[in-house]
């Protein structure tokens, strides 16, 4: 079977990333057909770090040299680009969020759905090792029957160190801000885990003219389990910190800064699970994991990346919760 031939829209830090791991992978299974930025200082990182990877002069070029279309451009763009893959007949992987526009999400996945398009969100939670442990513990009965989660989000300073290049829309209200950006991930993992989320009593915080968030506070529930969410720039002196905690009747478990697996041991010390690893040295194995149900999308065959319908459920929850407070007296 042939490779799946990629092209890349946006050479932003996730194109660069997927690019890469792309590159490190077995060229029987994935290439790269070539990228395309409209950024001319983008263009150019790209034509000094990896000056053999093609440069498309248009998007239109980059969906007709591909298999597949990878659009890691910033969200206002997503929806037009991923639009432009399909009517070319091609299998579409898009960063999150699906968009800004709420309206324009639910009418793109509905066409996404009646279409039947070959469709996927880089959700990376769906090939974490981390998680897959988390899922584990959740049927092994450690945990036991769930009761309780608690989700920790929190930065030095927002934006983090790597995407201070970016920060003139990464920290602007219309697209930015760390819940589009980190907590939409923590949203899907737990929809993932424990099904449907509903947002109940919320707030937000901008507290800088002009700037993304820099608090959030919701209650969710799925089911009946109670999810406690907090987020916040400027309360620890790491740039990147999270928690996802799950207590249960037996025990608890957790997902400590993307990519550690602990359970708590009865002296209340968390413990790493044996194979643990810090997100720096997962991250390229994940994004391998990632590519491989990639080549699954775009053959048709069976995978477990995150679906159109799945990313549209966390745009829902995140937009709600940065237009402001709602239930509160």
């Amino acid at each position: 079977m042939a490779p799946v031939s990629l092209s890349i829209i946006g050479y932003g830090i996730m194109g660069e990333r997927l690019l890469r791991a792309a590159l490190d992978h077995d060229p029987a299974v994935v290439t790269v057909a070539g990228v395309w930025d409209p950024s001319p200082t983008a263009m150019a990182r790209l034509r000094e770090g990896l000056p053999q990877v093609r440069h498309f002069a248009t998007p239109d070029e980059a969906v007709a040299a591909c298999d597949c279309l990878y659009v890691a451009s910033p969200p206002s763009s997503h929806l037009d680009h991923a639009e432009r893959g399909f009517a070319a007949g091609k299998a579409v992987f898009c960063e999150k969020p699906l968009s800004v526009d709420v309206a324009a999400a639910r009418s793109f996945a509905a066409g996404v759905a009646a279409r039947k398009e070959r469709a996927a969100v880089n959700f990376p939670f769906t090939s974490s090792f981390a998680v897959d442990q988390l899922r584990q513990w959740m049927t092994d009965g450690t945990v036991g029957t769930p009761q309780a989660v608690d989700i920790e989000i929190a930065f030095a300073g927002w934006p983090r160190p790597w995407q201070v290049d970016a920060a003139a829309w990464l920290d602007a209200t219309p697209q930015g801000g760390f819940t589009r950006e980190v907590v939409s991930h923590f949203l899907f993992l737990t929809g993932r885990l424990l099904g449907p989320l509903a947002l109940g009593r919320h707030a937000v915080s901008y507290p800088e003219a002009g700037k993304s968030e820099r608090t959030i506070t919701a209650d969710l529930t799925a089911a009946s389990l109670p999810i406690r969410l907090a987020g916040s720039v400027g309360t620890t002196d790491k740039p990147d910190h999270n928690l996802w905690v799950i207590e249960g009747s037996a025990g608890a478990v957790r997902l400590r800064d993307w990519a550690i697996a602990e359970r708590r041991m009865p002296d209340g010390r968390w413990q790493e699970a044996p194979d643990a690893m810090p997100n720096e040295k997962a991250r390229p194995l994940v994004l391998r994991r990632q590519l491989d149900q990639v080549v699954s999308l775009t053959r048709g065959e069976p995978q477990k990346l995150a679906s159109i319908g799945e990313a549209l459920a966390v745009q829902e929850i995140v937009e709600t919760i940065l237009k402001g407070q709602h239930g509160v007296s």
